[in-house]
């Protein structure tokens, strides 16, 4: 059966998250309704990250297989044509070798997360940065984040219902940079805790209000104790920018 690699974009504001789920609609279950109305098949479409509910993207990636081939255009083109007026675009579709799963043959995953510090609330972009009123120290905020790149036990900042085997990860960059108005986090791993990245940015931002020391951050991640983390940052801040693939999934 011909596999294809699907790029996608979608405003999580409406979702329950990726997955498909019982309590809500689901970009999972947005697209695999796509696929119906427009070959006639009821297929499992597989995401590389499972995000949550309103967690935005900009890249993410998932595999399916059709009975039949098709140019990756008609696919991309049929798929959002089905998909109207739900927030969610497929950006691109393409034929890959069926040993590529877009989950397990990831590399890296990319996410970015938005705050605005500005005094008045944003209008236009109200679901889509965490909106704290009061400035923040963009450079404090960065020095801090330097204790958590490396190779981790990220206990403390992972979600108690995450069903991941081991709470040890390698986070690759965590980098906090200030344009504007906003204050811009960007971390890059192969992968991820359930919650990790926002409860990475929760403590990042107390630290950047002056509320805790710059050493707090690697002093929670060393306690291995989930008590020690700051706030979870909403998930309306949060994107999966891009997931990275090895050569030879595309033919």
């Amino acid at each position: 059966m011909p596999r294809y690699k699907l790029t996608i974009e979608y405003d999580g504001i409406p979702f329950v998250g990726w997955q498909r789920q019982e309590n809500g609609p689901s970009v999972q279950q947005a697209i695999e309704e796509a696929v119906a109305g427009f070959a006639g098949e009821t297929v499992a479409v597989k995401g590389a990250g499972r995000t949550d509910a309103g967690v935005h993207a900009l890249g993410q990636v998932a595999h399916l297989d059709l009975s039949r081939e098709w140019p990756g255009d008609t696919v991309r083109d049929a798929l959002n044509a089905h998909l109207r007026p739900d927030p969610v675009s497929i950006l691109s579709a393409e034929a890959v070798d069926a040993s590529f799963d877009a989950r397990f043959s990831a590399i890296a995953r990319h996410y970015l997360y938005r705050i605005s510090d500005r005094r008045a609330p944003p209008a236009l972009e109200r679901d889509r940065v965490w909106w704290v009123s009061a400035g923040l120290d963009s450079e404090r905020m960065h020095e801090a984040a330097r204790a958590f790149v490396g190779r981790h036990d990220f206990t403390t900042f992972r979600n108690a219902q995450c069903q991941a085997k081991s709470p040890v990860r390698t986070l690759d960059r965590l980098d906090v940079s200030r344009h504007g108005d906003e204050v811009v986090i960007r971390a890059s791993a192969r992968s991820f805790l359930h919650s990790q990245v926002r409860s990475m940015v929760g403590t990042l931002k107390k630290i950047g209000e002056g509320r805790w020391p710059v050493d707090a951050a690697g002093e929670a991640l060393a306690a291995r104790d989930r008590s020690r983390s700051g706030p979870v940052a909403p998930a309306h801040g949060l994107y999966l920018v891009a997931v990275d693939y090895g050569l030879g999934p595309i033919r």
